[in-house]
């Protein structure tokens, strides 16, 4: 995209938001249309696709501060619509336009043209001239949890041809990562751009990632917190492994079993279970009668230091 193309693109309504927008309401907006957008959730939709890149395009610029600061200035000399015309019979071009406005000639007569007043604004040489590298890509993908925990490769369609990149093992929802030279092509020999790839990871009903460590809550039955027991735990493998619990384990107690989390080219992470003891919620008469004994016997009060601690 040229910066001729920014006059008649108003990026900060394509997002929905203000022209004071601030970057987290830009990304805010960014990540919510995205989602909602994106071609996996709207299969065989064109114009919903067009609207993904679209969308993914206006960000590409308002994230970047230098850029967003030149399609500011862009659009504030054209008043911020598409009133410039491309040039031919009839209809007063660009440089045309511009030069009236800077008291300049005609960009065809040999005299200031429009790669030379946008030189004039953002200061050094000819703003178009030389190598010059391709923008960056915007996009974002939905994944499951078993994806990104194993680093899968994803493939995705811009600008009409497929970017496959391989996820970092473990990635979190919401993170953005930088593909490097999968953005749009440079002009005059420059490098292609980057593609800024925000990750969205589908919750587990079972495990989640602290890094690459793999977390599971593991339920206990009352007696087998307050006796002890063996439970077996199951990993991200598909594998069990056995876990022992001593007696008078209490609920929110977190058990490490070494080099069964995520792994990785700099490391392997452990699986960390923590168990929650499950409180019945109906018992027989029988079942209470031996708790209320078991009362009886545990006569202390598991509060004392909390009420001390708490005048403190």
């Amino acid at each position: 995209m040229t910066s001729q193309d920014w006059f008649t693109k108003d990026f900060y309504a394509t997002l929905g938001v203000p022209k004071n927008a601030d970057a987290a309401a830009i990304k805010k907006s960014y990540r919510a249309l995205a989602k909602q957008l994106h071609p996996d959730r709207n299969p065989g939709n064109a114009a919903s696709e067009q609207r993904f890149k679209d969308v993914g395009e206006a960000y590409a610029v308002l994230s970047d501060p230098e850029q967003r600061q030149q399609y500011d200035a862009v659009r504030a000399m054209g008043g911020g619509g598409p009133r410039f015309q491309a040039g031919g019979p009839g209809g007063a071009g660009f440089e045309d336009v511009l030069g009236g406005m800077f008291g300049g000639q005609s960009g065809r007569g040999g005299a200031q043209g429009f790669d030379d007043i946008l030189s004039g604004l953002f200061g050094g040489g000819s703003f178009q001239r030389g190598p010059q590298p391709g923008s960056d890509i915007a996009a974002a993908t939905e994944v499951s949890f078993r994806q990104a925990a194993e680093g899968a490769t994803v493939t995705l369609g811009l600008d009409g041809h497929k970017v496959s990149t391989r996820l970092p093992v473990g990635v979190k929802d919401g993170q953005r990562i930088r593909v490097r030279g999968k953005g749009r092509a440079g002009a005059g020999g420059g490098p292609p751009g980057d593609l800024l790839l925000t990750v969205h990871v589908a919750k587990h009903p079972v495990f989640s990632t602290d890094g690459l460590n793999v977390r599971v809550r593991v339920p206990l039955r009352f007696d087998e917190a307050a006796l002890g027991a063996t439970v077996e735990v199951p990993t991200l493998s598909g594998d069990r492994v056995s876990v022992k619990i001593p007696s008078g384990t209490a609920s929110g107690k977190t058990f490490r079993v070494k080099g069964k989390g995520l792994v990785a080219k700099h490391g392997t992470g452990d699986l960390l279970a923590t168990v929650e003891v499950v409180v019945p919620s109906k018992m027989s008469k029988e079942a209470k009668r031996l708790v209320e004994e078991l009362a009886q016997e545990s006569a202390a009060d598991p509060r004392a230091s909390l009420y001390g601690d708490a005048l403190k």
